[in-house]
């Protein structure tokens, strides 16, 4: 499931639509670039507080266009009547008359009137919103995505707002010298759920620009997000850059011709994720040619990936160990890892267990019989009967089960793997009977491998950067592994039996992860693979570039 990219809060007017308006710098760097000249159409498909179209507005007024012939070259839509109605006093004030050229109403209506009277525009300029799917008001969705299979892609219970949105407005795009200036949630680079869209734009666009920030845009909101500029000519396609900016102050300063400083990559036309083109061409003819080499063993064939437990209330559910022996629930629990930081090297012993019950981190989960609860021992009474006056029953996961305090999916793995990612992916051996929440993963091994050499070479500069290309990032610079992601990493296992677990582990364990990569690379790519140690090297630069982006973003 994709993650909530807005902070959790109880739902406002504006997260419902989808608001959050667009600061003046980037309003006025989308509109100077989006419109080329004096006879440039424009729409603005989501008016808000109308930044962009004011923006729009003194574009065309400093090409030299009169007060009057600015309305007949504007058209926007917004859902809202209030807001349209402050936009068309905007600028009445300034002796500007939009009240015809504002549409209040739905844009995937508007759309759908536009492409039957193959009406379309020079520029397209906006902030689609942002919208999930049980927030998006079923009249609208339902025509959203009939415009997005009319647009030969599949929309699905994950598609937000923004991409049918971002379809819809490519649609109204001139073929012949056409652009699109919008500011679209940095998911576009790497969600499942927006790679049709991906492979759609790459189809559509001769050149597409992203152009990302290091600081956040919105401070409301954990998201990151990219302006996404796109370019029509006809049929030809000469291939999309990346340029990344501190903050969107530097919009001010950076002209457009700086667009040549930064070289067009090659596009993929297909679903591949485009965190991959923060990169320089060499590292990404390696990462594709590698992920062709068949001598790489997908990690679905040796790993199952499952998500941790999910207790609906971890304060009821898990304990430290004291509170456990206290309660009289020891022999109702379980031993239970519940963060990432808990897990030191790339195995969990008993001594590690042990260490972190001395520390009273909570270890224990409750691990109630499936049995009414007037059948339960005394003590496991009094704790549903205390959980029952604090109204836990009545929490979403737990008043969905048979038996609220019986949680479901309890099982040990066999070894644990990091959900979200700091500095680097793990894969952990279980040497315990000790299970996780859903912070963590779970993992079966499913291939007569030896566990020891599985996760020791899971731990190598390919596995690595590709967790950083397959995963996904958001404001707050951790790398999110589902589990369908963590199964298609490549793991190279020519060799791996050469591998000193003990060693590695230790030096995972004193902080020493490049030397421990040093040692897996050598036996791993270098001698198993046959890889040059430049291209081993690159490997490493993939991995370092992609982990120091995504931490370094910050507000």
């Amino acid at each position: 499931m994709e993650a909530d990219i807005i902070v959790k809060v109880p739902a406002t007017i504006q997260k419902l639509r989808g608001g959050y308006y667009t600061p003046e710098p980037i309003a006025s760097f989308l509109a100077d670039w989006a419109i080329q000249d004096s006879n440039t159409r424009i729409l603005e498909p989501s008016c808000g507080d109308g930044n962009i179209l004011d923006a729009a507005v003194e574009t065309l007024l400093k090409l030299g266009v009169s007060k009057t012939a600015v309305s007949q070259l504007i058209q926007g839509v917004e859902i809202d009547k209030d807001e349209a109605n402050k936009v068309i006093s905007r600028f009445a004030n300034k002796d500007i008359c939009l009240s015809g050229q504002i549409h209040v109403g739905d844009f995937f209506n508007f759309c759908r009137e536009q492409l039957l009277l193959q009406s379309k525009f020079d520029a397209v300029v906006g902030n689609p919103p942002f919208i999930r799917y049980q927030n998006f008001q079923e009249e609208h969705r339902w025509i959203a995505f009939q415009i997005m299979e009319h647009a030969g892609l599949r929309p699905t219970r994950l598609t937000n707002a923004w991409v049918p949105f971002v379809v819809a407005s490519t649609l109204l795009v001139k073929e012949n010298g056409g652009r699109i200036a919008m500011v679209i949630p940095a998911e576009l680079l790497q969600v499942n759920y927006a790679a049709e869209l991906r492979q759609f734009l790459a189809d559509f666009y001769t050149r597409i620009t992203l152009i990302t920030f290091k600081k956040l845009v919105f401070e409301s909101i954990q998201q990151e997000v990219v302006l996404l500029l796109g370019e029509r000519n006809g049929n030809e396609h000469t291939g999309i850059r990346t340029i990344e900016l501190n903050s969107i102050e530097e919009l001010r300063h950076h002209e457009h011709p700086d667009f040549s400083l930064s070289h067009l990559k090659p596009m993929d036309h297909s679903r591949e994720k485009w965190t991959q083109y923060f990169l320089e061409n060499n590292e990404i003819h390696l990462l594709r040619q590698l992920r062709a080499d068949k001598r790489l063993t997908k990690a679905k064939q040796v790993i199952d990936v499952d998500v941790g437990i999910v207790t609906g209330l971890n304060e009821f559910f898990v304990l430290t160990s004291q509170q456990a022996k206290d309660k009289g629930l020891t022999s109702f629990t379980q031993p239970i890892v519940t963060r990432s930081g808990h897990l030191q090297g790339i195995a969990f012993t008993y001594a590690d267990l042990l260490a972190n019950t001395d520390r009273q981190f909570p270890s224990r989960i409750l691990t109630a019989p499936n049995v009414p609860v007037e059948n339960l021992p005394e003590a496991l009474k009094h704790y549903v009967a205390y959980g029952e006056s604090r109204d836990f029953h009545k929490g979403y996961k737990c008043r969905i089960r048979d038996k609220w305090y019986v949680v479901p999916s309890v099982w040990t793995p066999d070894a644990f793997m990091l959900r979200q990612v700091h500095h680097y992916p793990k894969l952990i051996l279980n040497e315990t009977k000790a299970t996780c929440t859903d912070t963590i993963h779970r993992v079966r091994f499913v291939a007569k491998l030896p566990p020891k050499s599985v996760v020791a070479a899971f731990h190598n500069s390919l596995t690595f950067a590709f967790a950083e290309v397959t995963g996904r990032s958001y404001g707050g610079g951790v790398l999110e592994l589902e589990p369908n992601e963590a199964e298609t990493l490549p793991l190279p296992l020519e060799n791996v039996e050469k591998l000193d677990f003990d060693l590695i582990n230790q030096l995972v364990i004193e902080g020493n992860i490049q030397e421990a990569l040093n040692i897996t690379d050598k036996i791993l790519l270098i001698d198993g693979l046959g890889l040059s140690q430049r291209e081993v090297a690159l490997l490493r630069n993939v991995w370092c570039k992609l982990r120091d982006r995504r931490i370094n973003r910050k507000h």
